[in-house]
């Protein structure tokens, strides 16, 4: 059994996860703590939760979602795995972030190199790499087979998907990933975004805008005499 927390971090909101199972092993996902408020927020609950963190997952490297980086490593000496291809936006990260009027992200700390099919493993969970491009060229999803949980990022929301007008985003890419590696997963895995609320992949299939191909009636569910769902889950 796992056990997830969602910080909800820095100007944009950004969401920092945490997850770690019964023998208090953990990942941290996307450490966007901003301030040094933030930061003590989220040290804080891993100790009075007595968890031990065991590495930093980037599912992208945009300044918002790697902010608290080189904090967390400091703190817990933990490798960062990161896509090589988003090495290009840690570059530009300093430019995009005083555009926001906001400090200069960080650059310099060191990443382990992660591709598609790679597994990354934290006590009983086994993170699989899932390339989704488009966000940015290096766009990971991370899914946890055993326990259906797929963190997302910034590649599919609740009712959205990442936006793709940022330099280097590429709409295309990022609906074929969607449609081509996501869409297929089981409907009950659970999108745990990098933003805004979660929300499962039978969801999306049906309700999300952006995957219109995908919005058909579900085969199983409660429905009225017009064709829609009376079922407030689907």
């Amino acid at each position: 059994m796992l056990s997830i927390k969602v910080f909800h971090f820095n100007p944009f909101g950004e969401n920092t996860i945490i997850i770690w199972d019964e023998t208090s092993k953990g990942v941290i996902v996307d450490p966007g703590c901003f301030s040094p408020a933030e930061e003590d927020k989220l040290f804080s609950f891993i100790t009075k939760e007595n968890i031990t963190p065991t590495a930093i997952l980037l599912t992208h490297a945009h300044f918002d979602h790697i902010f608290g980086v080189p904090a967390v490593v400091k703190k817990y000496g933990i490798p960062v795995y990161m896509n090589p291809k988003d090495r290009i936006i840690i570059e530009n990260n300093t430019l995009m972030s005083r555009k926001f009027n906001l400090p200069d992200a960080p650059t310099g700390f060191e990443t382990t190199d992660i591709s598609e099919g790679d597994t990354i493993q934290s006590g009983e969970a086994v993170y699989e790499v899932i390339e989704t491009p488009g966000h940015t060229p290096g766009g990971v999803c991370f899914l946890d087979r055993k326990h259906g949980i797929l963190l997302s990022g910034d590649t599919l929301f609740a009712g959205s998907i990442g936006r793709t007008d940022f330099p280097y985003g590429d709409y295309d890419s990022l609906i074929v990933g969607i449609m081509d590696k996501l869409m297929g997963l089981d409907g009950e895995t659970e999108v745990i975004p990098g933003h805004g609320p979660s929300s499962n992949i039978g969801r999306e299939r049906t309700h999300n805008p952006f995957l219109q191909p995908f919005n058909e009636k579900e085969e199983e569910g409660d429905w009225d005499s017009e064709g829609i769902s009376i079922d407030p889950f689907i």
